[in-house]
C-alpha cells in the first residue's frame, strides 16, 4: 500500500496522536486525530481547481462530490490501517478494501430534501465497514452528530436488526412527507443526539459506517457548493473482507 518514492506527496502526515472516544450506550470507539497533516493547502487547492463536482446519484448525500486523488487515499490509508486494525480488533485474515473516496460539499437547501435526507442515516450494515472523514476548510461548519433511535434503542444498524429498525422508523419517515423538509440536527421524540464530533480544520475522524449519524447542518454556513468556502471534507469509505 506504499506510495512510490518518486511521487511527490499531497500531504505529509504528522505524528499521529489519536483520541479514541467511546460513544453511546454501546461504547463504540470513534477515532479523532487533530492536525492530521502538516499542510492541507494542496489538498484544498486540488478541490478548488476541480470542475467535476456533481450530485452524488449513488447515495442520499445532500450535496456534490468529486473523486479524491488516489495518491492522497494511499497516503491516508498507509498512515491509518494499523490503527484501525488495532482499535476495532479487525481479524488479521481480513484485508482492507477501499469502497469510495470523494471530496464532499453540502449544497441542498432544506426545502429540497427528500424524506430520507431528513433523518439520521447509516452507510452500511456490514461489521467492518468504516468512514474516514477529514475536515478541510476553515469554519465555522457543522459538527458530525451521532443518534440513537428511541423506539428501538438502536445506535448501530446491522444485518440482524435492520428489518426491525426500518419497520419501526417507517411511520416517522412517512410523516416527513407531510411536513416541511429540514435537516435533522437535534434530539426529538424519535431520535436522540447523544454525541458530536466538533468540526475543526485538519481534524480526521474514523467511525463504523453502521452508526446512525448526520451532519449538524447550519444553513447559513454549510450549504455552499464553493470548495473555497463550503463545508469541504474528504470521505474515504473502506471495508475489511
Amino acid at each position: 500500500m506504499s506510495v512510490s518514492a518518486t511521487t511527490k506527496p499531497i500531504i505529509k502526515v504528522n505524528h499521529i496522536a489519536p483520541q479514541v472516544q467511546l460513544i453511546g450506550q454501546q461504547q463504540t470507539p470513534v477515532i479523532v486525530i487533530d492536525n492530521f497533516a502538516e499542510d492541507i493547502a494542496q489538498l484544498i487547492a486540488i478541490a478548488v481547481n476541480d470542475s467535476t463536482f456533481r450530485q452524488d446519484k449513488g447515495s442520499y448525500y445532500p450535496g456534490c462530490r468529486t473523486s479524491l486523488p488516489k495518491q492522497y487515499v494511499i497516503e491516508v490509508l498507509n498512515a491509518l490501517y494499523k490503527l484501525i486494525y488495532e482499535v476495532y480488533r479487525i481479524p488479521a485474515s481480513l484485508r482492507l478494501k477501499p469502497q469510495q473516496y470523494v471530496y464532499s460539499l453540502i449544497d441542498k437547501q432544506p426545502e429540497t430534501l427528500a424524506p430520507l435526507q431528513c433523518l439520521p442515516h447509516f452507510d452500511a450494515t456490514t461489521p467492518h465497514y468504516f468512514a474516514i472523514l477529514h475536515y478541510l476548510n476553515d469554519g465555522p461548519h457543522g459538527n458530525t452528530g451521532f443518534f440513537r433511535h428511541n423506539l428501538t434503542d438502536l445506535e448501530r444498524i446491522t444485518a440482524e436488526n435492520i428489518e426491525d429498525y426500518f419497520t419501526k422508523a417507517q411511520p416517522f419517515l412517512d410523516s416527513k412527507t407531510q411536513t416541511p423538509a429540514s435537516y435533522f440536527v437535534a434530539s426529538d421524540e424519535h431520535y436522540s443526539l447523544y454525541h458530536q464530533i466538533e468540526y475543526r480544520p485538519n481534524r480526521l475522524v474514523i467511525y463504523p459506517g453502521n452508526l446512525l449519524h448526520s451532519t449538524i447542518v447550519n444553513p447559513q454556513t454549510d450549504i455552499d457548493a464553493n470548495p473555497s468556502s463550503g463545508r469541504l471534507t474528504t470521505n474515504i469509505f473502506i471495508n475489511f473482507q
